[in-house]
């Protein structure tokens, strides 16, 4: 399950619990089956645009209400669950753990570069600061001319703002995890 399912599918049992409706109230009020509201809450489906507007218009709620991530005390995530957000087969996989939030300035993926792979990112923007902690391989790291080699169990940090580059040049994937913080 993505990032966006997930968040629609613990808000909207959120949502409609603190109004009090059961998932018949809420079918007959968003025009949404109770098969289809109950499938979203366990984040079987993917509702489309018009069901979401079907949603938010029947239970008066913002959009935005729907897909933020959720005000948990804990949050778990499991690995197998996730769908990489980018991915180029025998290159890389990257997948997104926590993004970016308004009230929280960071955002935390996950990284696996496969063999020989190589993952090109450009700036992340003006003022953004990158920290990589390498678990499984090592990691070249190029920022520019200058190249880094991040083994397991080593951290790293930079300013994100220009091109950069981590590879792969040996025979494990390198897996670590990238947080961002924002200035």
């Amino acid at each position: 399950m993505d990032y966006i399912n997930n968040n629609i599918a613990i808000n909207l049992k959120k949502i409609r619990i603190g109004k009090n409706m059961s998932l018949d109230n809420t079918a007959e009020q968003t025009g949404v089956s109770k098969s289809m509201l109950a499938q979203i809450e366990r984040g079987e489906a993917n509702p489309s645009i018009g069901c979401l507007g079907k949603i938010v218009s029947g239970l008066r709620v913002e959009l935005n209400e729907l897909i933020e991530t959720p005000r948990l005390e804990t949050f778990y995530i499991a690995r197998e669950e996730l769908i990489p957000t980018k991915e180029v087969e025998g290159q890389y996989s990257i997948f997104t753990y926590f993004p970016y939030e308004k009230d929280r300035q960071f955002e935390i993926y996950g990284m696996e570069i496969y063999p020989n792979g190589i993952y090109y990112s450009g700036s992340h923007g003006e003022k953004t600061v990158e920290y990589i902690t390498v678990a499984t391989g090592t990691l070249t790291l190029k920022l520019g001319e200058n190249k880094f080699e991040i083994r397991p169990g080593d951290a790293f940090r930079f300013d994100s703002d220009k091109e950069h580059r981590y590879c792969n040049y040996g025979m494990e994937i390198v897996r670590l995890t990238a947080a961002f913080s924002f200035k």
